[in-house]
């Protein structure tokens, strides 16, 4: 039995006008447009960008800043941090001397954790003076870098600050 082959007639493809290329392109810029938007305010909303509130507030401050820095260097005071990870929270042990190795009392401690990159994960801790010049307190923390922010306030006075980059 013989086969009889059947062809089609070839299609004549679709001339390329004016019209389908502004189409074309609409359509892609249109896509790339959308993706920008979208990673933008992915962007904006895991990370607000923000170190500071007011540059100029901090500018204005910079000059006290300096004299703090200096008064604290001239007392020669010795501020050691201890931090022991635990199972369920993780210890901080402060300890504050003067100049002769006495411990330094009447001190108000302000103790955050500060996330190195996301200012709304900061932790304000409650420590507690366990001894003349030794304060203490306990904070469920999770793993990672933290920057340890210490200040030490007698009456309405900031006399010690300091900030130290720590791994849990």
């Amino acid at each position: 039995m013989p086969v009889t082959l059947v062809s089609r007639p070839a299609r004549t493809p679709r001339p390329l006008t004016g019209r389908m290329v502004l189409l074309y392109l609409v359509a892609f810029f249109s896509v790339v447009f959308a993706a920008n938007i979208i990673m933008a305010r992915i962007a904006v909303s895991s990370f607000s960008g923000v170190e500071t509130d007011s540059a100029y507030k901090a500018g204005l401050a910079f000059k006290n800043d300096v004299a703090a820095a200096q008064a604290q260097d001239a007392r020669h005071w010795s501020v050691e941090a201890a931090v022991q990870r635990g199972a369920e929270a993780t210890r901080i042990a402060i300890s504050a001397r003067d100049a002769e190795n006495r411990a330094i009392a009447g001190l108000v401690p302000e103790i955050r954790l500060a996330h190195p990159t996301d200012r709304r994960h900061d932790l304000v801790l409650q420590a507690v003076e366990v001894a003349p010049g030794r304060f203490q307190c306990d904070a469920p923390v999770h793993r990672g870098q933290w920057d340890l922010v210490i200040g030490l306030r007698r009456g309405d006075e900031t006399v010690f600050r300091s900030r130290s980059r720590i791994a849990l």
